[in-house]
């Protein structure tokens, strides 16, 4: 489940060559097929690598394909010379919106891993959601630069997802945020905090509220906020104003810039919240939360969470 780039590393993991060249060898194509993806588009054009969530029926909701697919198809875009630019986005009414608590959350414990019977296991947890974390940074590391187009609702995982991007264009009656921070989730990615600062992603995690483009783009979230009716030109101007800029250029822009992001600790502080991600998702709140989704369905106990008033976990006492 969430294997990332599995195929690849196949290929040239008992190999014994130098360790740059096997990372080389790793990123080879041949048994990549976009056509045969479950849940996310890739085509090009015009220089354009565009990635599109593909599951419009749920809303884009994260499955097990995924992570994989997108993480394969920002292999795809690096490897082909005639891309300079990807764009990131959504099919249908929302961007993403999060992880498909039907799978996740709906079923008894022990059928999925990301809750599993007690007493469960850190370790078991951490692969899985590390997995996820790390393919949803290959589009941080990608060498060619990503733009992500926000409409609908880019909330959970979802948001996990697009704040990985380098620039984001939002459209304004779209929501952003990370409501599972108030039970059952902690954001892997930690992206928050190097985007808007300390205060400002505290004020987001502690309430799991979700802000609109227009206040997304006030507290420096995203980059831009247009009219929904505008989004897909505005992106697209955006793409093609990079396009002619040599892709050695880009890179080097892109690798300077993250480097001084990285050397404040996101990879320590990633792995903090992937650890944490699990335990919010066995702690006895986690785990009563959890019950109320497989008894009464995840919708139930979702509009629970996000109401701020009292809920059968709200008095629990936690014992991690």
């Amino acid at each position: 489940m969430f294997k990332v780039g599995q195929v690849i590393c196949r290929q040239v993991s008992s190999l014994n060559i130098p360790i740059v060249l096997r990372r080389t060898i790793m990123y080879s194509l041949s048994s990549i097929n976009p056509d045969e993806f479950k849940s996310v588009q890739y085509t090009t054009k015009d220089k354009v690598a565009y990635i599109t969530l593909n599951r419009p029926h749920v809303l884009n909701a994260i499955d097990e394909n995924t992570p994989r697919e997108v993480f394969q198809s920002v292999l795809l875009a690096n490897d082909d010379d005639r891309v300079k630019v990807i764009v990131l986005s959504g099919k249908g009414k929302a961007f993403s919106s999060g992880y498909d608590l039907k799978k996740l959350a709906e079923t008894e414990r022990g059928v999925s891993l990301a809750s599993q019977k007690m007493p469960w296991d850190p370790y078991k947890d951490y692969k899985l959601a590390n997995a996820c974390t790390q393919a949803f940074m290959g589009l941080w590391k990608s060498y060619k630069p990503v733009i992500c187009k926000i409409h609908g609702f880019c909330v959970a995982g979802g948001s996990d997802m697009a704040l990985c991007s380098d620039i984001i264009i939002m459209a304004e009656n779209a929501k952003i945020g990370y409501p599972p921070t108030r039970v059952w989730g902690c954001p892997t990615t930690a992206m928050w905090v190097y985007r808007i600062g300390a205060e400002k992603a505290k004020r987001m995690l502690f309430t799991g509220d979700l802000i609109d483009g227009k206040e997304a783009a006030r507290i420096g979230l995203v980059l831009k906020v247009v009219p929904e009716e505008q989004l897909d030109d505005e992106v697209e101007r955006l793409a093609k104003r990079m396009v002619n800029v040599p892709s050695n250029q880009l890179f080097f822009q892109k690798q300077v810039i993250n480097q001084a992001v990285e050397s404040m600790g996101l990879e320590p502080t990633q792995r903090l919240a992937t650890l944490f991600d699990g335990m919010t998702r066995h702690s006895p709140e986690g785990v009563e939360f959890q019950k109320q989704a497989a008894k009464y369905g995840f919708k139930r106990p979702v509009l629970q969470r996000d109401s701020g008033e009292e809920t059968p976990w709200s008095h629990m006492n936690s014992k991690l």
